[in-house]
């Protein structure tokens, strides 16, 4: 979908508040509410606004540490691929899962409590994954950003 002008005012508001109402959004990019209306329905049913979330602190739910996992598998067969992807996705504190291109297969965002956590995360979840064969785990010291979405 090509986006003009209005449709990226329209995201830009949306990145600011995505609780906004119709009524003001039409107002805050100059649209009458019928005509805003018609273009975000648009801008969702394509999948340019794939969807509206509330952003928790991980800290506020006592998740302190991230963790940074790089996964490799014994190859990338379909088979292989499909698999761990299938299992990957059940396992409660991966935050995000990449397929990479280099090193290694995979590189995970786990979120965790504390050292213990992450060590009963990795034995129970991650060490279980099929076709696994190597993980190497690099702990965050501090966040600089972590941004939901590119700034337009």
């Amino acid at each position: 979908m090509k986006l003009d002008h209005t449709d990226i005012s329209i995201l830009r508001v949306l990145q600011q508040n995505g609780r906004i109402s119709n009524a003001d959004l039409a107002e805050r990019i100059s649209l009458s509410p019928s005509s805003c209306s018609r273009r975000l329905d648009i801008l969702e049913k394509s999948g340019v606004v794939s969807g509206y979330y509330a952003q928790i602190s991980h800290k506020a739910l006592d998740y302190k540490m991230i963790v940074i996992v790089h996964i490799s598998l014994t190859g990338q067969f379909a088979k292989t691929l499909s698999e761990f992807e299938a299992a990957v996705k059940k396992v409660p504190n991966i935050l995000v899962c990449y397929l990479m291109s280099g090193e290694y297969d995979y590189i995970l965002r786990v979120a965790c409590k504390d050292l213990e956590d992450y060590e009963r995360i990795h034995r129970d979840w991650l060490s279980a994954l099929p076709h696994v064969v190597k993980i190497v785990s690099s702990f965050a010291l501090r966040e600089i950003i972590d941004r939901p979405h590119v700034i337009i």
